[in-house]
């Protein structure tokens, strides 16, 4: 993804977490199926990653605003019925909530899922669902990472919303052993 893919289309004016956010993608691989995301950040709370609390350490006093929204997009390739379907896109919130969402009040949150699975003779049971599962939760999570650290700070209408510093993310990671 390009820096400019994250503020492209409906990325343009997004904010999360007080930082510029957009679009963001990530996939995972599961076995032979492979679990795509698509979000559009656009959302508060406090940011963490990976454990660390990086909206805490960045002091952005927008972070903590719960409004805004979010839209979770998952795609797979897996043979599921529609009831699985809709367990995989309410997995959605677990991955927003790992970045440190509050899905407050002023919130709408979104998540959606689809398969191309074309004709399955046989959909996956309920008991080879949990690696999709972890597999979205994941996915969702990166997503939402890649939307802020692609992001670049936009000027426009008379306002700017700064892109999250990644130099100064990347050291309090470090503080944190949240990364080597």
């Amino acid at each position: 993804m390009s820096a400019k893919e994250a503020a492209k289309g409906a990325g343009t004016g997004t904010v999360a977490f007080g930082f510029k956010g957009g679009i963001g993608t990530s996939s995972r691989k599961v076995g032979r199926y492979i679990v795509g995301v698509l979000v559009q950040s656009k959302f508060g709370g406090d940011l963490q990653i990976n454990g660390a609390p990086v909206g805490r350490e960045l002091a952005n006093n927008e972070s903590n605003s719960g409004d805004g929204s979010i839209i979770m997009v998952v795609a797979t390739d897996a043979p599921v019925d529609a009831r699985n379907l809709r367990r995989m896109a309410a997995r959605t919130m677990l991955g927003l909530a790992r970045t440190g969402s509050s899905a407050a009040n002023g919130s709408g949150d979104y998540g959606l899922g689809f398969s191309t699975a074309r004709n399955p003779s046989k959909t996956l049971s309920n008991d080879e669902m949990p690696p999709l599962f972890l597999a979205v939760i994941e996915a969702v999570e990166e997503a939402i990472y890649n939307s802020l650290f692609r992001a670049e700070t936009t000027k426009g209408n008379g306002h700017i919303v700064e892109a999250l510093p990644i130099d100064r993310t990347i050291g309090i990671l470090r503080k944190y052993s949240a990364i080597r």
